[in-house]
């Protein structure tokens, strides 16, 4: 996948990819790329204990970036500074990720800005909590 690529995709929320940053954080993203859609699909699987949605539905990954050598970054964020779940998330997807078989090593940051309004979530989220 080249530096530079960004993913984009109807309804998904928007991250950039491979470090690429978004000028407008708004922006539609795209996985036709067969390793970020996996390492996606990881992500899908993590959700935030209070809230029956998946992480990645609720718009809180901001950025993906992956190497050949197999080593994965990812910036998300929380609903909230003071989310009961904030020590917990960051491992569980680092943890999901890491399970990939082409993944050795996957670090999480927890990053504030932009700051994260019901506005970043997919379709998929808002109608499962009832934002529409």
């Amino acid at each position: 996948m080249p530096e530079d690529a960004a993913l984009t995709a109807p309804g998904d929320p928007p991250v950039p990819v491979t470090g690429t940053a978004l000028a407008d954080p708004n922006a539609p993203i795209s996985a036709s790329d067969p390793t970020t859609q996996r390492i996606i699909g990881a992500i899908k699987t993590v959700y935030d204990p209070e809230i029956p949605v998946d992480i990645w539905e609720l718009g809180l990954i901001y950025r993906i970036d992956y190497a050949d050598s197999g080593d994965v970054e990812i910036d998300m964020t929380l609903t909230s500074p003071m989310c009961p779940s904030a020590q917990e998330l960051p491992g569980m997807v680092e943890v999901a990720v890491a399970s990939l078989d082409f993944v050795r090593d996957c670090l999480v940051a927890i990053v504030w800005e932009p700051p994260w309004t019901p506005d970043r979530m997919s379709e998929v989220a808002r109608l499962e909590l009832g934002f529409f």
